[in-house]
């Protein structure tokens, strides 16, 4: 039968036990529309997450079902009527519908999903791109990350921060930050392609994996090359050329003394790129500042999460349990949230510049660390830098970060403070036992921080203790500062064309421009990018 004669009916409302097979889950989608197993041409989960709410614990799934486009029965209609089955979402397309860049030479900034995904629609449409990264390829990048971890001196152009991949590339991969996007599928898709779990075409907490994410990175920078993508590594971007007679007209780009022409420009510069925005907004680039969030890392004993979540004993189907901790706003006081929660993880030092400390977190595809850690953040906005500019949010964070490299001692050891001590307003003492390689220091944190954000994490850690148990008690365990969950600027540029205000083949993409705010979101992102450029003249 013709494709075009099948629809794709989303089937909600199913729950799955943990020791159902996936195939039943499947066969009973189909009975709940009154399909009969010659009328399903295709099945798979589109969803599935985990409901620890009751016990035992369950897993909420939902399935795409491919039927005939008249298929109908009583069933179909009663579920359609209650709202538990509806057409499935449209997917998208990488593949330009027109190629209007074909020929044209691009030149996309950063190695990150944003620009990633902004240079493969590009080729698969027939431009010429050329991807600059200023950190290394990913072998490089780890071989040069060891000196700093064993205590040497720190690379500020290969780091944690920069080099293939981004920073994402050891925050381990979450994708879970959906945004229910036509371009998500096929960018899961593609990652799936290149060595991905194919659970993260429908877990709700998809993940990589850092381990799994150093074959998946090669993988899919091998899959550009082979539609003739040019990477150059160890290539920070230093400027932009403008065209003399034609105003907002980028001719070349400044890489390590050459000019390299191009047609247009991508920016995906990443969340921390301080330098380069610095460069560009001398040379006319506008910038703004916007909100961002700002907070600490806590870790607990992964046994203490997985207890309070899913039960003890816990479910060995489950692994390693995860938490989402939201705090609303109330008078007076600001709202909180978990951010990147790395199950079975460590706490990391994502720092490019001597001197300064921001903690992250990462975890590899198992799990398997007795550590669980999570960002604790809190949204500051432009009236709390304590001074004006669009990099009033950069001078703050660069503050906050050489404050907590000094309170932990001047090693990259954190400063850290026990949650009950954090709430009570007191001193921590004894050791500190801590995922992060350089170790902890204990400082009080309650002091360190902002008076704002200091209250607003307290509140949070007093609803979440009731969710968690043990959360905010000794076993908890805060370091500072997580700074860079999301940038503190914003680049101006049009919504459909994504270029850059004043400019007129100058885009930018992802976290470094300010707009998207994870894995996922970003490489949707960079291929609205590369996807517009197809459809200018």
């Amino acid at each position: 039968m013709d494709r075009a004669a099948l629809v794709t009916l989303r089937v909600g409302g199913l729950v799955q036990a943990l020791d159902e097979p996936d195939a039943e889950v499947l066969e009973r989608a189909a009975r709940r529309i009154g399909a009969a197993s010659h009328e399903v041409r295709g099945a798979r989960f589109a969803r599935r997450s985990v409901d620890a709410r009751k016990r035992p614990v369950r897993l909420p799934v939902q399935v795409d079902l491919v039927v005939p486009s008249g298929f109908r029965s009583r069933a179909l209609q009663r579920e359609e009527r209650s709202g538990r089955v509806r057409p499935a979402p449209l997917a998208g397309s990488l593949v330009p519908p027109d190629a209007g860049a074909r020929g044209r030479h691009v030149v996309v900034v950063g190695t990150g999903p944003a620009g990633i995904f902004a240079a493969l629609p590009l080729a698969l449409g027939g431009a010429r791109v050329t991807v600059l990264e200023r950190g290394a390829d990913l072998g490089t990048r780890h071989r040069r990350l060891v000196p700093f971890h064993r205590g040497g001196a720190l690379d500020p152009e290969t780091n944690l921060l920069f080099g293939e991949g981004g920073a994402g590339t050891y925050s381990d991969g979450k994708l879970y930050t959906r945004v229910d996007h036509p371009l998500e599928v096929p960018i899961l898709e593609e990652l799936v392609a290149a060595g991905a779990p194919a659970e993260i075409l429908f877990d709700a907490r998809a993940h990589v994996g850092t381990d799994r994410l150093h074959t998946v990175l090669p993988a899919l920078r091998r899959r550009l090359q082979e539609v003739g993508v040019e990477f150059r590594f160890d290539s920070r971007l230093d400027g932009l050329r403008l065209s003399p007679s034609r105003p907002g007209r980028v001719q070349a780009v400044e890489v390590g003394g050459e000019s390299v022409a191009c047609d247009a420009v991508v920016l995906a510069t990443g969340h921390s790129a301080r330098d380069t925005w610095e460069r560009l907004h001398r040379q006319g680039v506008p910038f703004e500042a916007k909100p961002f969030q700002f907070g600490v890392r806590i870790e607990h004993p992964q046994e203490l999460v997985t207890r309070a979540r899913y039960g003890d004993p816990a479910p060995a189907e489950l692994g390693a349990a995860a938490y989402g901790l939201t705090h609303k706003a109330r008078a007076g006081v600001r709202g909180a949230h978990s951010f990147c929660m790395c199950p079975g993880g460590r706490v990391v030092a994502s720092v490019h510049e001597e001197g300064h400390l921001c903690t992250n977190g990462m975890s590899n595809s198992t799990h398997s660390s007795r550590w669980a850690n999570s960002g604790l953040v809190v949204t500051l906005g432009p009236d709390d830098y304590g001074a004006e500019g669009p990099f009033a949010g950069v001078a703050f964070q660069r503050r906050m970060e050489r404050l907590a490299f000094e309170a932990g001692g001047g090693t990259y050891a954190a400063p850290a403070q026990r949650a009950d001590d954090f709430l009570a307003r007191r001193a921590t003492s004894g050791e500190l036992a801590t995922s992060l390689v350089f170790g902890a220091r204990p400082a009080r944190l309650d002091e360190l921080l902002p008076e704002a954000v200091t209250r607003a994490l307290a509140a949070g850690l007093e609803r979440w203790e009731r969710q968690v148990p043990g959360f905010a008690g000794p076993e908890g365990l805060l370091l500072g500062f997580e700074s860079r969950s999301s940038g503190p600027v914003r680049i101006p540029r049009d919504r459909e064309t994504l270029l850059v205000e004043g400019f007129s083949n100058l885009q930018a993409v992802g976290e470094g421009a300010g707009w998207a705010g994870g894995i996922m979101s970003a490489a949707i992102d960079g291929a609205r990018a590369g996807l517009a450029l197809h459809a200018l003249p």
